[in-house]
């Protein structure tokens, strides 16, 4: 009669628990209650292999995109505003805007490996958003696909610094990433124009001016925006392009209503993307997570630098309905 034997956690090593959990979870089916009794070990040790598989990309878990995709407010969206695509999840269940705000952004970084190709050149905005979409991302392997800040370096009231958006993306995409090494804003045109002219710097923005695709989410002009918030704008600058029409922020510049750029004391001192920069590319990723910045999203659509939105239900709903 045969015996079986319980393997310990003391017996399996090295990366090879990691797997040995994995597979007893995700394939075996067991609970974590059941994995940790087998192995001998706790159920918060369990958890953290858990959480090591998926950090090192052996277990990856994503939501079938067509589901989203395919969802009647997502081909309403397409309609109504000439999009490619639309994501939309739920968020009726959702008890407070930062849940709201975490779907949105899981389900951007589910999404988003769909929409790239090996070679593209994916030019990427800074916030919170970008970074928190980053953070959740499932390790990929695009080592032909180039990852480009748009915009220079600011400090950010979130805890990092804006070239870690792209830097953390390219990571888990396993591309390449090219950041621009300049302030994002200067306290002169004259010095912001002889920086922009210095080889390394001409370089960096030269790449910035090939990209294919674009991903970001439209900043407010409201007082606590992000653009004041990391130092981009003054308060009184923020309210002399509010009185010139301003609605949205894409990478720094101000967009009217329409979408069309509003010139203004800042484009002269800054380092980065110019608005032309971001039309007619093959893709222009949008993320709306919230519906403080439905205005917002409504002059992109208008000035046409998104073809690809990820946002909720219930803000899908009031974009439609404004």
């Amino acid at each position: 009669m045969g015996v079986t034997r319980r393997r310990t956690a003391g017996q399996i090593t090295g990366e090879n628990i990691v797997t040995e959990v994995a597979w007893m979870y995700y394939q075996d089916g067991l609970n974590q209650k059941d994995i940790a009794d087998r192995l001998g070990i706790s159920r918060a040790s369990v958890v953290n292999y858990l959480a090591e598989a998926r950090e090192s990309g052996l277990i990856r878990i994503s939501m079938a995109a067509d589901h989203f995709t395919t969802h009647r407010l997502a081909l309403d969206l397409c309609a109504r505003f000439g999009l490619r695509a639309a994501y939309v999840v739920p968020d009726e269940a959702a008890t407070s805007d930062e849940e709201r705000f975490s779907r949105v952004v899981r389900g951007a970084a589910d999404w988003l490996p769909d929409l790239l190709a090996p070679d593209d050149r994916l030019g990427v905005a800074w916030g919170r958003t970008v970074y928190e979409l980053a953070s959740r991302l499932e390790p990929q392997s695009l080592p032909e696909l180039a990852v480009i800040q748009l915009l220079g370096s600011m400090s950010t009231p979130y805890g990092f610094t804006a070239e870690a958006c792209s830097t953390r993306l390219a990571q888990k995409l396993g591309a390449e990433c090219r950041n621009l090494h300049a302030p994002a804003i200067l306290s002169r045109a004259d010095l912001a124009r002889e920086l922009r002219a210095e080889p390394i710097l001409k370089a960096q923005l030269d790449q910035v001016a090939t990209i294919t695709k674009s991903l970001f989410s439209v900043g407010t002009c409201q007082p606590d925006s992000h653009v004041v918030g990391s130092g981009v704008a003054s308060r009184d600058e923020l309210d002399w392009y509010v009185a010139q029409g301003a609605l949205g922020v894409i990478s720094g510049r101000f967009i009217d209503a329409n979408g069309a750029p509003i010139p203004g004391p800042l484009d002269e001192r800054m380092i980065g993307v110019a608005l032309p920069q971001l039309l007619g590319l093959q893709a222009g990723i949008l993320i709306t997570p919230g519906h403080d910045k439905v205005a917002a999203t409504h002059a992109c659509f208008a000035g046409g630098y998104a073809s690809h939105l990820v946002t909720s239900l219930s803000v899908a709903q009031a974009l439609l309905e404004g």
